[in-house]
């Protein structure tokens, strides 16, 4: 059904970044604040990690991962907010925040078979669900590269492990800290080398540095840019 002249605008604003930078919590807020809606594409990468754990797909088999992943009904669930990402029936919000999974996501995402699955369904969902705040490493450079608004987010990679740290701890999790550094600096490596969809700052996009601020600090950094510059987007009050 085509959009009527009274439905607000389409808006997707993207919020890219390394692992780490607090990309999911601020996406999630930012979308709560503006009144729009909210897309976490790295879960959808952790979720392709998951399913090639559970099938014995080799992380760099990517023909095969795609074609898996492509068949699986992964889907958020928007009735919830956040969005829960399940895989059929079951809710693996949770499971895909596990170490074993956290340690091939960067392999399994430098596959472009699978890249290519997943970018079209983020594009169907911004069909679907068109006023985005939408996270990731390649939301702002290749999947949507005429977002109206663009952030790119970083940290310091000390920051950012005692980050996972307590984050896993909180969880029960026992942690070792060094490892945790160690993976975080390899997923870096790995997003920024890969040959499809690296991880990069797209040269349009407004720079945070997270590591020295609170979520709500960069949340309410973020809405004041976004009011400032889309002022017709008919963002929540």
């Amino acid at each position: 059904m085509p959009a009527s002249s009274s439905d607000p605008p389409r808006i997707v604003i993207t919020i890219d970044g390394p692992a780490g930078t607090g990309k999911s919590t601020v996406a999630h807020l930012l979308a709560t604040k503006l009144g729009l809606e909210f897309l976490d594409t790295g879960a959808m990468y952790r979720a392709a990690a998951l399913i090639a754990l559970e099938r014995d797909i080799v992380p760099d088999q990517g023909y095969d991962l795609g074609q898996a992943v492509d068949q699986a009904d992964l889907h958020f669930d928007w009735k919830t907010d956040p969005p829960r990402l399940m895989l059929a029936d079951r809710d693996v919000g949770k499971r895909i925040r596990d170490f074993d999974v956290s340690g091939i996501v960067s392999r399994v995402a430098a596959q472009p078979e699978l890249r290519r699955v997943l970018v079209n369904q983020q594009r169907r969902i911004a069909q679907r669900h068109p006023r985005l705040v939408s996270e990731g490493r390649d939301q702002g450079s290749v999947v949507f590269p005429d977002a109206d608004l663009k952030f790119y987010v970083h940290a310091d990679v000390a920051v950012r492990a005692n980050r996972r740290v307590a984050q896993l701890a909180a969880a029960g999790k026992s942690v070792d800290q060094a490892r945790i550094k160690q993976d975080i600096q390899e997923r870096d490596r790995l997003d920024a080398s890969r040959s499809d969809g690296p991880l990069v700052r797209p040269a349009d996009a407004v720079d945070i540095d997270t590591g020295s601020r609170s979520a709500a600090e960069v949340v309410s950094a973020m809405e004041k840019i976004a009011r400032q510059r889309l002022p017709h987007a008919g963002f929540r009050r």
